[in-house]
Parts: structure tokens; sequence; C-alpha cells
């Protein structure tokens, strides 16, 4: 066959195909809804707290919406120059430019030039994907048709100029004059705005930001049409393609809302947990159901605020916290901060992001939770001396040994020694495994005996270490944490919803233990300070050494909850070095800064109770000031007020007891120690 017998079969089929959607496109236009174009950029996405009120409004300036007034002539020449030479000609289908679009393309063996107008890219873009069919070439005509009708062509160019993406996270031309230029569109040049349409073709490709000299080339190409159209003379043309670009991006904060850290969560998990991008929330209009609690979250963000709370830094460099507040009952995120100081947007979170030791905040869960399983008990004697396990030897933080102490003693004073001597008993796989119940992520990095005392490979953040606590007042049941517990789109369809996760982490009476060990903790151990009058509060403190050898803490850690919140913090530096540490313990830091946490958090909460009765550590009465001898015995028995048990008639009862008890810690002791020897 002959070129030229080629070329006529090609332009029937052409014409084919268009008289084809002539004759449909009438009856389709009519059912065509294109009412969706004014609400599909304007809508920002709203975010909802537990009770349903509306709590803040996720937008980006990079949408922010432009009239069709403020859109400079540059840019509105430019953009019909290069897209659509007859804008102002056509309703919406430029038929000839098909035809013309259809021979240049077969002369040239290839797609070289595009038919679509600006009214069809604005309909694709807003309703079709992105798939070269003919069904949905069809689909875009027949929209177009409709747009036009609908709207004039100052509003098409308006909608069009405001959906359109320009790279760099730049949806629309007034954020786009921001991103790349730092001014207002109204202040943009001949140049400048032949860029932002060179951009639309290929906005990766052609970014002046990441393509110099292919984004100069484009824009000359630019120029040229705009020349060629009479939009420009040549003396205009010749001095836009001389100007020198100046890329000078204006600094602005896309999160409009409030509770800036709790937002950046609620960006994270619908993408990791519903597949919906930052730039999908930023765009489209979504409403996000959460377990925000707004008083609870308000409360956190003006501690935060609050400098007189946090320990005073002695460099530039300020000191850093997170904190995460849970519902036990749920998994629910009532509150969260990620910092302190200025936010921006989508910022490092300590509270979620954070990967730090935990410290002593780990015994609960890798040491004493998998003991009392095993038969371990509150009053069980637990070895506190000088051990070495496995070329592992724990200290106490204050150097000193006791000999045996009871597990309750050890815990609420956060002993050292005894916790590791606790895990070695109860086998580091059963440590690992109690690890993992309560959501910490570890590996086999972590089988050694630090594991006790926090020492991770990986570390943990406050939200983990606030979702494993929340398991203790929830009577060992963990539920997965989470921010988000519905999400609509802006077509009133249900994008994603939270179905619920949880599991055992621990049996009831073993959470109820736990419980106790954290109630002495607050009440009469390291945790003194965090105590709030009139609420049961239980916790643990928690803090890392000094990795440069020095007397300070890198991390200072308190976890703990009252009946229905669960809580942590972290305080710490981002980047610690000999200047950059924490002179102070966490029982003087953490502890007291997490009861002004929980006091403001609880504010407005209903007083609640575990139902538990507090530790009471075994009778041990002691010997009178002075012991009758058998002589003195005989001659007072009779005598009014003589020592003995006429004075007192429970003292003898008393020294049984007593007895008995010693007894009984005794053959613990032997039983734990012979257990040890054969391990």
């Amino acid at each position: 066959m002959t070129k030229k017998f080629i070329f006529k079969i090609s332009i029937i089929a052409v014409l084919a195909v268009v008289l084809a959607g002539l004759i449909l496109h009438q009856a389709l236009i009519a059912k065509a809804d294109v009412s969706k174009l004014e609400k599909s950029v304007t809508q920002p996405t709203a975010i909802y707290d537990q009770n349903g009120k509306l709590a803040s409004k996720l937008t980006s300036s990079k949408i922010e919406w432009m009239d069709y007034e403020e859109m400079p002539k540059s840019f509105e020449h430019a953009l019909v120059a290069t897209e659509d030479r007859d804008y102002y000609k056509h309703s919406g289908i430029d038929y000839l430019g098909i035809v013309r679009a259809a021979f240049k393309n077969i002369a040239a063996g290839g797609v070289v030039e595009g038919g679509s107008t600006i009214t069809q890219q604005l309909a694709k873009n807003t309703f079709l994907t992105q798939d070269q069919t003919f069904t949905r070439k069809f689909d875009e005509y027949f929209l177009a048709k409709k747009i036009e009708q609908k709207y004039s062509k100052e509003n098409i160019l308006e909608l069009y100029a405001n959906q359109v993406y320009f790279g760099e996270g730049a949806w629309g031309l007034k954020s786009a004059a921001q991103t790349y230029f730092g001014k207002e569109p109204k202040d943009l040049s001949n140049s400048e705005s032949a860029i932002l349409v060179g951009l639309i073709k290929a906005p990766t490709n052609y970014s002046p930001v990441k393509n110099y000299d292919k984004a100069i080339e484009r824009r000359n190409v630019v120029i040229g049409l705009m020349e060629d159209q009479k939009f420009l003379s040549k003396a205009d043309a010749d001095k836009a393609r001389s100007e020198e670009l100046v890329l000078k991006e204006k600094k602005t904060d896309p999160l409009k809302g409030k509770y800036p850290s709790y937002v950046d969560q609620i960006i994270a998990e619908a993408s990791q947990r519903y597949g919906i991008s930052q730039e999908k929330l930023l765009a489209g209009g979504y409403k996000i159901h959460t377990e925000l609690n707004q008083d609870m979250q308000t409360g956190l963000e003006e501690i935060f605020k609050d400098d007189t709370l946090f320990p005073k830094s002695k460099t530039d460099q300020q000191v850093q916290a997170g904190s995460v507040l849970i519902d036990p009952k749920t998994g629910g995120i009532q509150a969260l901060i990620g910092g302190r100081g200025e936010h921006s947007f989508r910022q490092f979170n300590r509270a979620t992001q954070l990967k730090r030791q935990p410290g002593s905040i780990m015994k609960p869960i890798a040491a004493y939770t998998p003991a009392l399983e095993k038969g371990y008990t509150l009053d069980s004697p637990l070895k506190d001396e000088e051990m070495d396990f496995g070329g592992y030897t724990p200290k106490n933080i204050d150097g000193q040994y006791r000999g045996t102490v009871s597990l309750y003693d050890a815990f609420i004073k956060s002993y050292n020694v005894p916790a590791v001597y606790t895990l070695s008993d109860v086998g580091i796989d059963a440590g690992l495994d109690s690890a993992k119940r309560f959501g910490i992520p570890v590996t086999d990095k972590d089988r050694q005996y630090g594991l006790a005392l926090g020492g991770l490979n990986e570390g943990v953040s406050p939200l983990q270490m606030a979702e494993a606590f929340s398991a203790y007042p929830n009577k060992g049941v963990r539920n997965e944490s989470h921010a988000i517990t519905k999400i609509v789109d802006s077509e009133g369809k249900t994008a994603g919803e939270w179905e619920g996760a949880k599991s055992k982490a621990t049996t009831p009476e073993v959470a109820d233990k736990i419980t106790q060990l954290m109630l002495g903790t607050v009440n009469e151990g390291t945790g003194k300070n965090a105590k709030i009058e009139g609420w049961e509060l239980a916790g643990k403190t928690g803090s890392t050494q000094d990795p440069n050898g020095g007397d300070g803490t890198k991390d200072q850690w308190f976890a703990g909850f009252t009946p229905n919140l669960a809580g942590a913090l972290w305080i710490g530096y981002d980047k610690t070095d000999a200047d950059n540490i924490l002179d102070t313990t966490s029982s003087k830091t953490a502890a007291p800064l997490y009861k002004k946490i929980m006091e403001r958090a609880l504010k407005n909460e209903e007083k609640q109770s575990f139902n538990l009765p507090l530790y009471q550590k075994p009778v041990s009465v002691p010997p009178p000031a002075s012991v009758p001898n058998e002589k003195e015995e005989k001659g007072n028995k009779d005598k009014k007020g003589a020592p003995g048990e006429e004075k007192n008639p429970s003292h003898q009862k008393n020294k049984e007891i007593e007895k008995k008890m010693k007894e009984k810690f005794k053959e613990e002791k032997k039983k734990w120690e012979e257990q040890f020897k054969n391990n």
C-alpha cells in the first residue's frame, strides 16, 4: 500500500470517530453533572473530635483559591497560546484542532501534538482517570461541552488555574507563584508566567528547581508561542527570553488548622492504614472522625509552652519532649504532642517517630510481668548483689547492694540488679515474648539481659510505651492505638473505618499485680513526684545513662495510667553530647511534669478507682526495748502493768506471725537461690 492510500484511510478513520462522537454526545451531555468542579478544590479536609465536633481543618496554602481577577494577563495569554490557541473560539471541543493534531501526528508517525482543549483538560483532571482509551476520551468530550454550557470562559480559566499541578507540591497558580518566585500571581512577569505554563506539560521534567536548563528551554518555547499568536511583541518576547530567572520560595506553613501534632499523626495514619496520601488529604475535602479529646489536647499544648516546667538548656539546643495520652479501653489517642517550640508542617514528631531506649519503664514489661506469670509474688525475695550475667554486670543507680530484697521493694525503688536477676530466672525468651505481647518492637538483637533495663537495639516512642502500659488498667488487654475512627470522602462515601484491634498482653491477675506495684511506685517509690492528691495514679520512671560516661541522663521517661487514661512522656535532647545532657533524674524532672500533664488532662474527668487494695508488706514487729529474763518474767507475771501478754495481749501473736514470715522468707530465698544456681 502507498503512503497516500494509508494517509486517506487514516483521515477517514479519524473523521469516522469524530462523527460517531458527535452523534452520541448530545444525549450524554444532558446527564453529565459538572457541579463537582465548584467544590473539587475549595473544600478543606475537616477533622472532628471524639464527640463529632469540628476540631480542626486541614488545608494548604498550596491550594489557596485565586479569583479570575487575580490572574495576570501574562499567565492567561501564555496558557492559551500553549495549551489551547482557539480557546476563545470553541465551545469546549476544538474540532479543527483535533483534525490538525491528527494530521501532524500521522505525518510524524507518532504523537507530537495533542488535541485537548483547556476545558477538556479540566474535565479530565477533575472527573476522569488518565487512561488513554476511546471511552475515556468520549467522556472527556461530553463533560467539556457540559462545562462550556454552564460556565463562562473566565470561570473555566479560574477553575483550571486553581486545580492544575505545577510540581514541587504546588497545586494552583497562587501556590505556584509563591513556591517558585515568592510572590502573588498578579506580580508575575511574562518570563515567570511562561515558566509556570511550561510546567503543566511535565512538572518534574521542567522544574526550574530540579532541571534549570530544561525549564529555561521550555520557557522560551512558550514565549515563542505567545509571540506567534500576537500576545507579545517581538521586543517584549526578547525581553522575556533574556530575563534572569530568580527562584525565591515564600515560606508558608500549609497547615492552617489547630492541633498540628495531632493532625500530623492523622495524616500519617491515613496514609499508612487507609492508603490516602497527604496530597489527597490536603485537597480532597474529606471528613475525618477521630479519638481527639480537645480539652486534653489543649491542656497538653499549654503545658509544653510553659518553659518553667522543663529543664533549662546550657546551650542553644532546646530540651525537647514528646507525650501521648490514650484511652485504655479503646486504644484511642486522646491527645498527642510531638515537641516544644514552633511547629512546622509534618515535622519530626517525637511522640510517634522517636526511637530511644526506654530505660526502667521496660522493667514491668520485660522482667516482672513474665515473673508474675510464672508464679512470683510481690513478696518474692530477689537477689541484689554484684553478679555477672554472661559478661553483663548491672549496677544499681546508687551503687549499693542490699543482699536480698522483695520484688515489691525492687520495683518501686527501681533497683536494676534484681530486675536483671528476675529476667535471668524466667528466661530471656519469656521477656522477649512479653515485650511482643505488649506491642514493643523487639528483635533477636534484643536477646540480652539488658532487655530488663530497657536496653533495646532500636528503641521506642512515647506512643508505643503509652499503648503498652494501657494494657495494665484494661485487665491485660492491649487495644491498638489509633487516632482515626472513620474517614468520609467528599462524595459522602466511607474511605476508611477503624474496626478495632486488640490482643491479650497478660492475664487480669498479673495486670492487677503490676498495677499494685506501680501504685506503690507513685505512692512511696521513685514516682512520688507524680502523685496527684485524690486520684489513683500508677506509673513508672525510666532513664538512660549519659553515653559519654558522665553523671547525667540521656533520656528521661515516665509512663503511667489511671483507670481511664494511660500516657507516656519522654524528655531529652535531639542530639546528645557532652554539653547537651540532662543533669537531673526522671524522678525529679519527668515525674513532676507527668503530674502536670495528668492533672490537666483529668481536670474535667470523673474519678475512677482500680478497686485494688494497696500492697501491704509482711507484718514485722520490732522486739521490745528490753527482753525480761526468765526470773523477771516469773516474778512479774501477776503484776499489773508488767511487760508480757497481759499488758499487750497481741504481742505474742505478732511475734508468732513475725517468726512465720521470716521462715517463709528464708524458704523462698533459698528456693530462688537454688534455681538461680541451676540456671
